[in-house]
């Protein structure tokens, strides 16, 4: 922790982690409460399975588009600032679902994805600033934070609705805990924000840099795989004859495996300095993963599991990573959050389209024919672990050939 920023503002590094933890525990649950209600959103409001997807799809999109607005609200706000506007638009859009109205629940679910995108940026300048030594470590629990408040919500969803009277009642809950982290993180920000340290300059987002460009690539394949699986994972098992019961189960596991994942790898990779060698270990999961389910998705003796397990892996860990190496290999908070916000926009574009092209593609052909979209993302993260894994490869010595946009 830099003695000239939360030190001076007598903040300890660990009452900023806690603080990071509360924002991130709201970064997935909107999205993860709302698909176990789709059944009960499209009866009571009366639309189609397509405009119910495209709730969500939307929502992934705008987190894109908040990820991209992130630098420009550091720029105006500071990134801390930034990160309580945005988790206080994430709030408001869980109260306005809470109207059981399909523009209620479309407007929500907008402000909800923005509010993700620019916190997301927000944290990892954040991160880079105050906790410069424990970048993995603090991404990974953090990563971790996302995962326990997506199976949180997904678990809890149709209690909340009956409980509650309806499904508005279950998206509108997840206001309170957003509204906590609120008031958990609004006095750190205050003590960090009366900090006699100069301000970092906005970086503008670097377009033309060859390493931001090669993080992109990383966490765009690997966001791909994540929202290729959670999204057809258990259809893909359904398709095989299994029971939706045992698809379900199937899914939560997959969604289990990740929390371990993303807690243990990525501190791993910080404590011997060793980012290549775990992200290609990421990539190997992923490749052996999706050739299991490929060619033998319910294996003798051991079923589904050993490629549940690796395709898991691959996404748990790879979250945090490519987050992780942008922390460690970007010169400040300014340039980190700026690298961060290119990469999370272009993940979460292609992270929405990704399904909607799976999903033609098993219409079209069959979801062996959908599952080579997650070969090429692989294929693509390889490579591109091949390209960024020298510790050399910086921002600052790609930004002397390339030059800084």
């Amino acid at each position: 922790m830099s003695p000239t920023t939360a030190a001076r503002a007598g903040v300890r590094p660990v009452f900023v982690l806690l603080a990071i933890l509360a924002l991130g525990l709201n970064l997935r649950a909107a999205l993860s409460g709302y698909p176990p209600l789709l059944v009960q959103v499209r009866t009571d409001l009366g639309i189609s399975a397509a405009v119910a997807g495209l709730v969500q799809g939307g929502a992934v999109v705008l987190m894109g588009v908040g990820s991209f607005a992130a630098p420009g609200l550091t720029r105006l706000m500071g990134r801390e600032w930034a990160a309580a506007a945005a988790m206080g638009a994430l709030a408001l859009g869980n109260l306005v679902r809470g109207i059981p109205a399909t523009l209620a629940l479309v407007v929500g679910s907008l402000l909800i994805g923005a509010g993700i995108g620019v916190t997301g940026v927000a944290i990892t300048g954040v991160v880079r600033d105050h906790l410069p030594e424990r970048a993995g470590a603090a991404t990974g629990l953090y990563t971790v934070a996302m995962m326990a408040g997506a199976t949180v919500a997904s678990l809890t969803a149709l209690p909340f609705a009956s409980l509650l009277g309806g499904w508005s009642g279950s998206l509108a809950v997840w206001s309170l805990p957003a509204a906590l982290a609120l008031v958990v993180w609004v006095p750190v920000t205050r003590r960090l924000a009366r900090s006699d340290s100069p301000v970092a300059a906005a970086v503008p987002l670097p377009w033309r840099n060859r390493f931001a460009r090669l993080a992109v690539a990383f966490q765009a394949t690997s966001s791909l795989q994540f929202y290729a699986w959670l999204t057809w994972l258990a259809p893909f098992y359904e398709a095989q004859g299994l029971s939706v019961e045992r698809a379900a189960v199937i899914l939560s596991v997959w969604n289990v495996v990740q929390i371990p994942a993303a807690l243990v790898i990525p501190a791993v990779a910080e404590r011997h300095r060793t980012w290549a060698r775990w992200a290609a270990f990421c990539a190997v999961c992923g490749g052996l993963g999706v050739a299991g389910l490929l060619v033998a998705p319910l294996a003798p003796v051991v079923g589904p599991w050993p490629w549940v397990v690796l395709t898991s892996v691959a996404v748990g860990a790879g979250f945090p990573l490519g987050l992780a190496v942008i922390a460690w290999r970007t010169p400040d908070g300014a340039t980190s959050a700026s690298v961060s916000a290119l990469a999370l926009g272009v993940a979460y574009v292609l992270a929405g389209i990704a399904p909607l092209l799976m999903g033609a593609l098993i219409d079209a052909a069959g979801f062996s024919a959908a599952l080579w979209v997650v070969v090429a993302a692989v294929a693509a993260q390889a490579l591109v672990v091949v390209r960024l894994g020298p510790r050399r490869v910086t921002y600052e010595a790609l930004s002397s050939r390339a030059g800084r946009s």
